[in-house]
């Protein structure tokens, strides 16, 4: 209850609050994580699924793959965890949101001032034409071609090998400078740029509250560590905000 307490107290006496969230939010909603014992990597070798010479030797594999993700994320719900965050928002005050997760739970609880750095599974883009489109259902053909110019399509993510979106890393940077406190759920903090973006707010000055199964990367120099699901912990942290 006491590391609940200072994280009541770091919140609301912040101006300039951020989030940042990983798989380990998404993961509460049946969404399969990457990496960890039961990860995706351990079925799946990243380099023969998500790199741009994987889906150049084989685009069919790849979208098999990733429509399967998509059915996935199509099914799952918002958890308690995205909800919470949503309400944050609607408070006035959680300012931003920095997820790396590519699904689309945050939206669907609410949340409407965020980026996402590593893309989003229910885009399409044409790599020929620029076309860029919006799944609301698993592609009927495999892979699916563009609309405009029938050249295949790829899934709006960021490969491994690929940049991150400029737009977005820059506003998710511009955010982390203006923090003066950070909620930090379900990272591990080891994937960049993303896992700089706590260190960013704390060399600022600023508190990070991190909410984790496990220790991270980010743990060391959180200020404040709450153990747990996400899905019970910020509810609880919820309620006490609201009272």
């Amino acid at each position: 209850m006491e590391k609940l307490l200072n994280a009541k107290k770091i919140i609301l006496e912040s101006n300039y609050l951020i989030a940042l969230t990983g798989a380990g939010i998404s993961a509460e909603s049946g969404i399969p994580i990457f990496r960890g014992p039961n990860g995706l990597w351990r079925k799946y070798k990243p380099e023969e699924l998500a790199t741009p010479q994987a889906f150049a030797r084989n685009p069919r594999l790849v979208w098999e793959w990733y429509a399967w993700r998509i059915s996935i994320v199509l099914k799952a719900k918002p958890n308690p965890a995205h909800f919470a965050l949503s309400e944050l928002e609607k408070q006035g005050i959680l300012k931003f949101l920095i997820t790396q997760n590519v699904d689309d739970l945050h939206e669907r609880a609410g949340t409407r001032n965020l980026v996402k750095l590593h893309g989003d599974i229910l885009t399409v883009l044409c790599t020929n034409c620029g076309y860029r489109g919006r799944l609301k259902e698993v592609p009927d053909e495999i892979p699916p071609k563009c609309p405009e110019c029938k050249y295949i399509l790829r899934p709006g993510v960021v490969w491994f090998g690929e940049s991150l979106p400029p737009r977005e890393l820059n506003k998710a940077f511009e955010e982390a400078e203006k923090a003066d406190a950070i909620l930090v759920v379900g990272t591990s903090g080891v994937v960049m740029p993303a896992g700089a973006i706590p260190n960013i707010v704390k060399r600022n000055g600023g508190y990070v509250i991190e909410v984790n199964l496990s220790e991270s990367a980010i743990t060391p120099y959180a200020d404040v560590f709450l153990k747990g699901k996400a899905g019970i912990i910020l509810p609880k942290l919820m309620k006490l905000i609201r009272s």
